[in-house]
């Protein structure tokens, strides 16, 4: 299981590949967003069963971090 960000900006939430460990990750890199989107209007954490985690997001600095797979 992982967490997705999803963003709305005009109309419908939309999202990307980043899926993280945790829900708060997944608000946190919302909050990232908003704070350089003018068009994003609301942002949400959802739960995705079938996605591995492939992304952390780094409060220190403030930005997504890649997650490598495992013996790439």
């Amino acid at each position: 299981m992982s967490w997705k960000m999803e963003a709305k900006t005009n109309g419908d939430f939309a999202t990307n590949a980043c899926r993280y460990e945790t829900r708060e990750e997944a608000e946190n890199a919302g909050h990232e967003l908003m704070s350089r989107w003018f068009a994003c209007t609301e942002t949400r954490a959802t739960e995705t069963p079938e996605d591995p985690v492939n992304y952390r997001f780094n409060k220190e600095a403030w930005r997504n971090e890649r997650i490598e797979a495992a013996g790439a």
